[in-house]
């Protein structure tokens, strides 16, 4: 237990000793504080608005913080290094004070809220949250917000992105409490990916070069197969000229294939020639028919040798 309650003590002290840099460097525009513990003492960090504020006239301001921050807080051997803050738009803690000062002016709450929105975001903020909270108009506590752009409550982004801010507000039905959130404009959010251009060395050029040359020229080549299937088979069937100084080179006869015997065929062409050379039976009974007419006319003449002697005979009677 003791181990924990020096964990407990040391945050405790350094969270009394950022709301007293708070109240003293209120005017400054107080915008953060890092304490770290070195070797040689305690490093204290105070980032600022106004830095010149701080240090005073002929460092006089900051050795009466730092011989207050050695004897009331008790820390060892303290060194306050002050920093100004670059974009102060962009911290929560000063726009939340400069937001809590708007409204102990007697500003619309409401009006307040817009205007800081809008300024966090002009600034380049990738989103904020505002959050107003008290007797805004009336008895009864309410609460009013004012966001914009992206905004994360939880996870990694919100811890390493988004910065806090706290301020009061003291008006007269009561205190009103301030909060303001803004995400970094370097935030870089988990589904954000950026693809970076390949860089094409020399030497990957010229291998692209000859790969596209390589490729042209089966292009060629098939172009001319295609010219050459275009032309008729007689083309096609013209031996190709020889060079001029090349020797002829000799063909050799190849040997002729023997026909195929096709055993289906030969029968029907040997049963046709011996229809040719020996006639059929039917044929002999159709032959005489066509003889018939060679046969009548011999008898005709016989008859009319008969009918001439008969006419001789009368004649002659």
């Amino acid at each position: 237990m003791a181990s924990e309650r020096k964990f407990v003590v040391e945050n405790v002290r350094r969270v009394l000793l950022r709301e007293y840099m708070m109240e003293q460097t209120k005017r400054a525009g107080f915008g953060g504080l890092d304490i770290q513990r070195t070797p040689m003492g305690t490093r204290v960090t105070l980032m600022t608005e106004r830095p010149g504020l701080v240090i005073g006239r002929k460092g006089g301001a900051i050795k009466t913080l730092t011989d207050e921050i050695e004897h009331r807080f008790k820390f060892d051997n303290p060194q306050i290094e002050v920093q100004e803050v670059d974009n102060p738009s962009t911290n929560a803690q000063i726009m939340a004070e400069k937001l809590a000062q708007a409204l102990e002016m007697g500003w619309h709450f409401r009006r307040a809220g817009h205007s800081t929105v809008r300024r966090i975001m002009d600034a380049g903020g990738k989103g904020c949250l505002v959050v107003i909270s008290g007797k805004l108009t009336g008895q009864r506590h309410r609460t009013e917000k004012f966001k914009e752009g992206h905004i994360k409550f939880c996870g990694e982004p919100r811890l390493k992105w988004m910065d806090l801010g706290f301020a009061v507000a003291k008006l007269k039905p009561g205190i009103i409490g301030v909060k303001v959130q803004i995400m970094k404009k370097e935030a870089k959010l988990p589904d954000e990916i950026m693809v970076r251009e390949r860089v094409v060395s020399d030497a990957e050029l010229a291998e692209a070069k000859k790969a596209e040359e390589a490729a042209a020229q089966p292009t060629v080549e098939g172009a001319g197969d295609a010219a050459a299937a275009g032309r008729p088979k007689e083309a096609e069937a013209k031996p190709e000229a020889k060079p001029e100084g090349e020797a002829p080179r000799s063909e050799e006869p190849k040997p002729e294939k023997a026909p195929e015997h096709k055993p289906k065929r030969a029968p029907r062409a040997h049963k046709e020639q011996a229809a040719k050379e020996q006639p059929s039976k039917e044929q002999p009974a159709k032959e005489p028919a066509k003889e018939q007419p060679a046969k009548e006319p011999a008898k005709e003449p016989a008859k009319d040798q008969s009918e001439g002697a008969e006419v001789k005979k009368d004649g002659a009677a």
